[in-house]
């Protein structure tokens, strides 16, 4: 279809071409002068069938060429991100408008070079110029605006500033946090507001995952495969797809960080070097485990719990038990438990990066001493 369209484009524009200047050429060669042919009225229509043939059976060579253009000038284009053709496109306006502002009294100069070759170049300079400004000088105006709008939010009061910078903010998911799978159950609860923006490129690696050959690759591909389903079935209305794209850069999580920026959003992700790289670059993050960790049950020492013993620990005579939510519990004394049910009693708690670590001693070993 699109090549039947470029064919009549061509078959009409030569014979326009015709039309408006073969009485020209007629006149200047002077060849036919005194024939039918250099009548008023007979030339132009001749020349509006001989353009329109000649450019006709050019097509056939052309066509092709024309085509592939157009069709990578698509592709590019639907992958291009969309702050890029935005600005690129103001860009591309402002240049063509002071283009025109120059050529006004270009116009007027009669002499045909001068008024009609001169003011397409200057149009295709200026265009040109205007695009590429407003394209690779797209991040200074976004600043310039993030700027603006802070300055905006200074006149709000505190809660209502904290409420902009971060309810608002679109929240931008991670591959990982995608196949974590909780980020689905604190969507349902509503405690993270704003668009949920899930890139292409995050899509993408998800995708590739699925296809893997290893099983368990494949398996954690799917399940965020599900995830994704899960969230766009139960909050449709926030979730929003970015099909743009970073081609100069490879790595997904320094997508994220650039895409971060450009739309001013908040990285959502349970990634611990991703965490770190957003820090680094003043890009807000919100941390699935630093939230599992901040809402895990306190306990204290002295108080009494009731756990299952399942292992033997690395020290002798000890073991492992798990609360709810994962937090292991050493118990002092416990190998010989394992497998029961036992009341415990902590004796001290311990943060490490890694999380929290529990100590204890069967109740049972109190009740003796």
């Amino acid at each position: 279809m699109l090549k039947k369209v470029v064919q009549l484009f061509i078959i009409v524009a030569g014979g326009t071409l015709g039309f408006l200047y073969l009485p020209l050429l007629i006149q200047l060669i002077s060849f036919t002068r005194g024939t039918w042919i250099d009548q008023p009225i007979v030339a132009p229509y001749i020349g509006l069938v001989l353009g329109a043939i000649i450019l006709y059976l050019i097509s056939f060579w052309l066509v092709d060429y024309i085509v592939y253009f157009i069709q990578y000038l698509e592709k590019y284009l639907l992958s291009a991100p969309l702050m890029d053709l935005l600005f690129g496109g103001i860009g591309l306006t402002l240049g063509l408008v002071i283009a025109y502002l120059i050529n006004r009294p270009i116009y007027d100069i009669n002499i045909f070079f001068v008024s009609q070759v001169i003011p397409l170049f200057i149009m295709g300079l200026f265009g040109y110029l205007g695009f590429q400004v407003g394209f690779k000088r797209r991040d200074e105006f976004i600043n310039i605006m993030m700027v603006a709008r802070k300055d905006k939010a200074l006149q709000q009061s505190p809660e209502e500033e904290t409420q902009a910078q971060v309810g608002s903010k679109p929240k931008i998911l991670d591959t990982s946090v995608i196949i974590d799978g909780r980020i689905a159950d604190i969507c349902q609860t509503h405690f993270i507001e704003g668009t949920i923006i899930i890139p292409q490129f995050v899509l993408q690696e998800l995708q590739h995952i699925a296809d893997s050959s290893d099983a368990l690759k494949r398996n954690r591909g799917r399940r965020g495969l599900d995830i994704l389903n899960r969230l766009q079935k139960d909050v449709t209305d926030k979730i929003e797809m970015y099909e743009g794209d970073f081609e100069d850069t490879q790595e997904v999580d320094s997508k994220l960080v650039k895409l971060a920026k450009q739309v001013d959003g908040i990285v959502v992700t349970n990634d611990f070097n991703l965490n770190k790289v957003c820090e680094f670059q003043n890009v807000q993050v919100l941390n699935i485990n630093d939230l599992a960790n901040a809402v895990k049950p306190v306990v204290l020492p002295g108080e009494l719990l009731k756990v299952q013993v399942i292992k033997d620990g690395k020290e002798h005579d000890q073991g492992v038990a798990y609360l709810d939510d994962g937090t292991m519990i050493v118990v002092e004394e416990g190998r010989n438990y394992i497998g029961e049910a036992i009341d415990v009693i902590i004796t001290s708690v311990l943060q490490t990066s890694a999380g929290r670590m529990i100590f204890a001693k069967p109740k049972a070993l109190e009740k003796a001493l």
